[in-house]
């Protein structure tokens, strides 16, 4: 149990060498394998998270070297919810891509199990250098996961995706190396008690390094005016892979919740709180841009690709109010948003193939093939709008609840103006889909490779009951959240207060000593 926090990093980084050694004998090998990685991976992030609903921060020094020396791991609440959450989305990712995608895509689930390794590890780690490498890997995986038999629209797209975050990741180091001169150190515990005793004329370049932060971070959630590469980003990726990018957007609204709470926190003197200043308006802003491109969404992952950005932008007004109620509220939210546009991705999907096998056959869609997508849909659109009485009714009812009252009314009319524009952008978007036809993809995405020479199995039976079984279980977790939502609640009220009251954290990262090493004189 002591070695929790490190083996759910290492175990998908060991179950990707063996599968890279194992490619020859065949996919099916792979596929065991690689579920049995994740299987294994949700089981550890489960206990995970029961240890660390003890209240305490448990504290993993890699190689036995002190925290300040070395590398430091730290699951509390938070970091082991977001465990929790990638490797429940996981499951199911991988459950879609096993239905044929995975034969298109070379070392397809090498690239999934290193995604989840620098996913957890980002959650996980106590150091912000470390922070940048675990974003490093995931980023470098999911490069591989986009681009892996794609073409023309895809490329573009992904070319895009790889250019802006190689750009965002320079940022990140040149905002490292400005806090490492000031501070001397990249452990978050210690820097944060650094930043507090900064002196008066070093504080304008500690703030111009969190400033370049905050705007990397940023970029990772498609915050306002960093959004640009999201929308076509997610759209044209294979529907098990933008499922499993749900997540990826999760991760910088993360990193600020940790960041920002714990280094440049209310103890952090004149640098403790200023993002969150200009987090809310930016919020705000992308809220009503996506709803906005939700509405204008010219096919059915077009728009849910836009609700994965509206998602983003509710949370961090969540993280911006700085609050107990609303950072629990948010931590509710990102749940039951990841789930549900993963869910939709994949619904969409299977629209796009229902249209795809009608114009390989030369013949109309029938109304039958589309009424069990329409049923999901029909689940999933009253889940991420908010409607009762699904999770994101609750969620979204609790983010209202924890306003403020000076902020009530910019807050309550935007979330709930942007909740009427989504239901109105959904119910338009099933109606082309599910009665005109018109509205489930591009020309270019329902034209896909012979499944002679992609390996595809579209057209073969019983791969439906997989891809079936996938939405299924995504929208599962949605009616889970419904139902168990006391508990999950109890955990994220939880969770909100040990983040933004990072004292008992700092603490036990500082008081961490080495087991087998001497303490330094």
């Amino acid at each position: 149990m002591n070695h929790l926090p490190v083996m759910v990093v290492l175990l998908p980084l060991l179950v990707a060498a063996v599968l890279l050694l194992v490619e020859r004998r065949g996919i099916v090998v792979q596929r065991a394998l690689s579920m049995g990685g994740v299987v294994a991976l949700a089981a550890m992030a489960c206990m995970l998270a029961a240890q660390a609903d003890r209240g305490d921060t448990l504290v993993y020094l890699l190689g036995d070297w002190p925290a300040r020396l070395g590398i430091a791991l730290m699951a509390d609440r938070l970091g082991a919810l977001m465990v929790l959450a990638t490797a429940l989305l996981a499951i199911p990712c991988l459950l879609h891509a096993c239905a044929g995608w995975d034969r298109r895509a070379p070392h397809f689930h090498a690239l999934f199990q290193l995604q989840l390794m620098g996913l957890n590890g980002a959650f996980l780690t106590g150091d912000l250098f470390n922070l940048f490498v675990f974003f490093e890997v995931l980023l470098i995986a999911s490069y591989g996961l986009l681009l892996s038999g794609g073409r023309g629209a895809r490329m573009r797209a992904g070319l895009h995706y790889v250019v802006f975050n190689i750009t965002a990741s320079t940022l990140f180091l040149v905002a490292l190396g400005l806090l490492y001169g000031m501070t001397g150190t990249l452990n978050m515990a210690e820097m944060a008690l650094r930043v507090a005793a900064i002196a008066p004329e070093d504080a304008a370049l500690v703030r111009a390094a969190a400033g370049i932060l905050l705007v990397v971070f940023c970029s990772k959630a498609a915050l306002l005016p960093l959004y640009l590469w999201l929308p076509q980003t997610y759209t044209r990726a294979p529907a098990a892979v933008a499922a499993l990018f749900a997540v990826m957007t999760k991760v910088g609204v993360y990193a600020v919740l940790r960041v920002y709470t714990l280094v440049f926190g209310a103890d952090a003197g004149a640098l403790g709180g200023w993002a969150f200043d200009w987090l809310l308006p930016a919020a705000i802003a992308t809220l009503v841009l996506a709803t906005l491109g939700a509405l204008a969404a010219p096919t059915l992952r077009a728009l849910t690709a836009y609700l994965v950005m509206a998602s983003a932008a509710t949370l961090f007004i969540a993280v911006a109010l700085a609050t107990p109620a609303s950072v629990a509220a948010g931590l509710y939210y990102l749940l039951h948003s990841t789930f549900v546009a993963a869910a939709l991705f994949l619904v969409a999907d299977m629209v796009r193939r229902v249209h795809a096998q009608a114009r390989r056959t030369g013949t109309p869609v029938e109304t039958r093939a589309l009424a069990l997508p329409g049923l999901l849909f029909l689940v999933a659109a009253v889940s991420v709008s908010g409607l009762p009485p699904l999770s994101g009714f609750i969620g979204k009812l609790l983010l209202l609840d924890a306003v403020p009252a000076s902020q009530v009314f910019v807050v309550w009319t935007v979330v709930l103006a942007t909740s009427l524009l989504t239901v109105v952008a959904l119910a338009r978007a099933g109606s082309r889909t599910f009665w005109e036809g018109d509205f489930a993809a591009t020309p270019s995405e329902v034209q896909p490779r012979p499944a002679a020479v992609a390996g595809d199995a579209a057209a073969r039976p019983g791969h439906g009951g997989t891809r079936l079984a996938a939405t299924l279980l995504l929208l599962g977790y949605g009616v889970a959240l419904t139902v168990g939502a006391s508990p999950v609640l109890r955990y994220a009220q939880a969770a909100a207060v040990q983040v933004l009251t990072p004292g008992d954290t700092i603490e036990a990262v500082l008081a961490a000593t080495p087991r087998l090493r001497e303490p330094s004189p």
